[in-house]
């Protein structure tokens, strides 16, 4: 098969991105791609990472070098997993499986939305791999715990219980353009899909002539609607650590808890009994002014890497990012958006094409830095400007 990323001159991230702007409608572009009220968070998590300086060594021999890491016992071909993203079934047709399928065939895990489009079940049936469920709390307790039950059923190897999502975040762009739940139809945004016909019968029309309007089919039955009227739903605000030692006790696999900012918080999710954190701010897109996840990292690692896998997300772009985490503690970095961009431009393909652009710049580094593998990475080769 032609790398058609390739062809399309997607060399990097960024040329991804450009690539999905011009082939998707601007509601959905912007609602996978941009923060929340003025996308403070969003431009923090950038310069944060940016703030953080590679120390290298010289005269290393790089000669053989490996990107492999071992998360929970298992071996993965590189330090990167796939964060869980509820528009990629949007992006592409049956997108979750084109995500799902090129993160098996590179060897690392994928996490799939409670906002998913495609089942949960049919992703493991026809992609498989390593399969983690991104679980939110809902009001009706009951009703999320119809989808851990779900999850576990389908082999789903690890639960990721998002906690920073209680109430819904103020993304004011989503109301200028009219995507709100139920769907807004107004002049704006019907023009916007009539002038993306790529995306209008590639992926919209396909699901109209299968399955019919996308339903978010991850949600309990009675919950299952299409992204026409589906209504904004309540989160759980009384969520607390209660519930989550309930889900231990529910779920026989790893347990991860996801939209840490706090080392505090981070020790009380290890009393849980959780197996992983996952420092992230959602990618600006719920607090903003929210920390930059790099800057929280070294804080939670100190106080709970001795007892628990960190992990981290938000704002990842370049394999020097990646890097960076690795040299501050993380064992794994989710990449969101990112791989969202790559599944917009060419499905299963753009998306390994994206994961591929992080193996190449994770690997150039490692030569630059003078490591032969990930496993080598500490504090000593980074610095953080003030």
């Amino acid at each position: 098969m032609s790398d058609i990323t390739n062809d399309l001159g997607a060399y990097n991230i960024y040329d991804l991105r450009k690539i999905a702007l011009k082939r998707m409608p601007k509601f959905l572009f912007e609602f996978v791609d941009r923060g929340c009220e003025d996308e403070i968070a969003l431009r923090n998590n950038r310069a944060a990472l940016d703030r953080v300086k590679l120390h290298p060594r010289m005269l290393v021999d790089v000669a053989t070098r490996s990107q492999e890491t071992t998360l929970f016992g298992n071996k993965q071909s590189m330090p990167i997993a796939i964060a869980p993203t509820g528009a990629a079934g949007l992006m592409w047709y049956q997108g979750e499986i084109a995500l799902a399928r090129a993160a098996k065939a590179a060897g690392i895990p994928l996490a799939l939305s409670t906002a998913s489009i495609t089942s949960m079940e049919k992703v493991a049936e026809h992609a498989g791999g390593r399969l983690w469920f991104q679980l939110y709390m809902w009001k009706e307790r009951s009703m999320s715990h119809q989808l851990v039950k779900r999850a576990h059923a389908a082999g789903y190897e690890a639960l990721i219980v998002t906690v920073d999502s209680v109430i819904h975040p103020n993304r004011e762009y989503n109301k200028h353009n009219g995507y709100t739940r139920p769907f807004t139809f107004n002049r704006k945004n019907v023009t916007d899909v009539i002038t993306h016909p790529g995306w209008l019968f590639n992926v919209l029309a396909r699901y109209m002539l299968t399955t019919g309007m996308p339903r978010f089919e991850n949600m309990p039955e009675e919950m299952k609607t299409n992204i026409l009227r589906d209504k904004t739903l309540d989160k759980n605000q009384s969520l607390c650590w209660d519930d989550l030692k309930a889900l231990r006790d529910m779920w026989p696999g790893k347990l991860m808890v996801k939209g840490i900012l706090n080392a505090q918080d981070a020790v009380m999710a290890a009393d849980c009994g959780a197996d992983a954190v996952i420092v992230s701010n959602h990618g600006g897109r719920n607090l903003d002014s929210a920390r930059a996840t790099i800057d929280v990292l070294p804080e939670v690692v100190d106080a709970v890497g001795h007892r628990m896998t960190v992990m981290i997300d938000s704002g990842f772009r370049r394999g020097s990012d990646v890097v960076k985490a690795l040299a501050l503690g993380a064992k794994t970095v989710l990449i969101g958006r990112s791989t969202l961009y790559g599944t917009a431009v060419a499905g299963q393909e753009g998306a390994a094409r994206a994961i591929d652009i992080f193996r190449d710049e994770i690997d150039r580094i490692l030569v630059q830095v003078g490591c032969r593998s990930v496993s080598e990475l500490n504090r000593e080769h980074i610095r953080i400007e003030k």
